[in-house]
């Protein structure tokens, strides 16, 4: 594994840790489809969130959270389409959320509700 993998996957640990801790439920982890992944499907007060978890060494080059760009929020979108139409919940409520992670120089998580918006995409 590499260091970024070890360092993915022990993102997406804690961000799942603080996600409990703030009330989420949590669903399932690494949903994949063929138009792309969603790292984390919980529910929050019975809406359906759609969580994209970043991990970054440092906030020396933006942060974690700049790194959501509008091309990572298509693929989301379109997992997140097909895992309602799948799970033949299209009638839920949906939110998607980001959840950032910094390393360095302390450990930083901070959840954004609602991070972009899925009107144009629908």
């Amino acid at each position: 594994m590499t260091s970024t993998t070890v360092r993915g996957a022990r993102g997406e640990q804690l961000a799942v840790e603080h996600l409990e801790r703030h009330g989420y439920r949590i669903l399932e982890r690494n949903y994949r489809c063929r138009g792309g992944e969603i790292d984390v499907v919980a529910e929050e007060q019975g809406v359906l969130c759609f969580v994209e978890v970043r991990s970054c060494a440092s906030d020396a080059f933006g942060g974690p959270l700049s790194t959501v760009r509008t091309r990572k929020q298509q693929r989301i979108i379109r997992a997140a389409r097909h895992y309602l139409t799948t799970r033949r919940c299209l009638d839920r409520e949906v939110r998607f959320d980001v959840v950032g992670i910094t390393y360095a120089p302390e450990l930083r998580i901070e959840l954004v509700r609602g991070a972009f918006e899925s009107r144009s995409y629908w």
